[in-house]
């Protein structure tokens, strides 16, 4: 059974989202002030959060704002301001959608059923990717994409096949001579300086300080090692 967190501090408008709905089989919860919504938002896990703006203790938008944070769980924003400036504001720190006060039960349940269908067509569609996630490092094997705490980052071929073949082996050092073979298809009879140069620019796409690097670490007369 998917559940809902209804947060809002107006407890006949709380009662009324939670019946319909529970009459549409959703198990829902209910936090009445800002401070215990944000943190049960963040703390269980729920299949989408509607929030008021207004609320006491925490607002709405700093409620969005954090969950934003730390997950993408779909949020619907509720309030009896009408002025646009607020959706803009919902919208541009991630809200899924607004409701504007007064409006139907039976309109927020089937903008709820949307917005959970809508989550699970993204979710089923991502889940079909390789990817390896390291600390702030992801690599998107199946779409050759390589993101540093959300920021997309540009390699080349043989940038991002030398990038993943280290993330895939862990804690292994390799000398450059193994990984001109593994990365060029060749016996390292070419000129393995290639492989210094690729993995110099590796690290100033991916690493916060080159002269210190966090991913992948040069071992002195030996080679290279991908840290975790």
């Amino acid at each position: 059974m998917e559940k809902i967190l209804i947060i809002e501090d107006d407890s006949d408008i709380a009662a009324l989202e939670k019946d319909y709905l529970e009459a549409s089989n959703f198990e829902v919860d209910i936090a009445r002030d800002g401070t215990s919504g944000l943190a049960a938002a963040l703390g269980r896990d729920y299949d989408l959060v509607i929030v008021d703006l207004m609320l006491p203790g925490t607002d709405g938008f700093e409620i969005l704002e954090e969950i934003r944070k730390a997950k993408d769980t779909p949020v619907i924003l509720v309030s009896a301001r009408k002025d646009d400036i607020d959706k803009v504001k919902g919208f541009g720190l991630g809200a899924d959608d607004y409701i504007t006060k007064p409006f139907s039960p039976s309109e927020l349940v089937a903008r709820v059923k949307a917005h959970l269908a809508r989550y699970k067509r993204l979710v089923s569609g991502t889940h079909t990717n390789d990817v390896i996630k390291i600390r702030g490092l992801e690599i998107d094997k199946t779409a050759r994409r390589v993101f540093v705490n959300g920021d997309e980052k540009q390699l080349t071929g043989k940038e991002f096949d030398l990038l993943t073949f280290l993330a895939e082996h862990p804690n292994h050092v390799y000398s450059k001579e193994e990984l001109f073979r593994n990365i060029w298809n060749m016996e390292a009879i070419g000129d393995i300086a290639t492989v210094t140069v690729h993995i110099k620019k590796i690290r100033e796409k991916i690493e916060m300080k080159v002269s210190k690097p966090q991913y992948i670490e040069t071992i002195w007369g030996v080679g290279y090692r991908f840290r975790v």
